[in-house]
């Protein structure tokens, strides 16, 4: 019993309700004020920084932490492989993704682009994945004559 009783002690004591608002205007003991004095030493940081960086060159960590870093892509480290991901996108046949990267490894950009192009226009194309096998074939036959 007393176990059960300390655990509903504990449990009384970490709840605690705090009724606050961000729109009342009648709770004002002194936070608003440093909120406004914050936005406003953050404000002039800002106008600093840009005075600063337009003045001197920045460092390579300080470039960095101005831009994000997308997490959707974290296992792609070559370029070939972003274009194999976006070929694989455009065509809609994700479940291949690794034959677009083998071929944007293996196959000059310009042949791709091309038999890319061909399918993106291709509005009424039952298979894009198989029209752009087609077109990359044809224009392969027509580059070793």
């Amino acid at each position: 019993m007393s176990v059960k009783k300390k655990k509903s002690q504990k449990q009384t004591q970490s709840v605690k309700v705090v009724k606050q608002s961000l729109f009342q205007d009648n709770f004002n003991d002194g936070k608003t004020k440093s909120l406004v004095k914050k936005k406003s030493v953050q404000a002039k940081s800002v106008k600093e920084r840009s005075n600063h960086q337009r003045n001197q060159f920045s460092t390579v960590a300080e470039l960095l932490n101005q831009h994000s870093i997308k997490e959707s892509n974290k296992y792609i480290s070559q370029e070939f492989q972003a274009f194999g991901c976006h070929m694989a996108a455009v065509l809609g046949d994700q479940a291949h993704t690794s034959l677009y990267i083998k071929l944007a490894k293996t196959y000059p950009r310009a042949l791709l682009e091309r038999a890319l192009a061909f399918v993106s226009d291709a509005e009424n194309a039952r298979s894009k994945a198989k029209l752009f096998m087609w077109k990359l074939d044809q224009l392969k036959k027509k580059k070793e004559k």
